[in-house]
């Protein structure tokens, strides 16, 4: 298993005590974060999540971070299966 399933395994399980370390880290191995404002935003493919630095994270955060790779991974298996 690879780090990036490892570490989206472990957020799955527990959603409700994740660190913005970890969270932060699970962002940056699907997209990236641009700073600015009061609020910090992940980009991951064409989705933008702009959500609050605390430790722990929120868990409405993490879901919607969920959400969004979800929806990239089934985009990117129906492109795959085509070819």
């Amino acid at each position: 298993m690879t780090r990036k399933l490892k570490l989206l395994e472990k957020v799955r399980k527990n959603p409700r005590n994740v660190s913005r370390e970890e969270f932060e880290s699970l962002i940056r191995l699907f997209g990236y974060i641009e700073e600015g404002g009061n609020h910090p935003m992940a980009i991951i493919g064409d989705y933008t999540l702009p959500y609050k630095r605390e430790n722990p994270v929120k868990i409405c955060y993490i879901k919607d971070l969920i959400e969004i790779i979800d929806s990239i991974s089934k985009t990117t298996r129906k492109r795959m299966d085509k070819q």
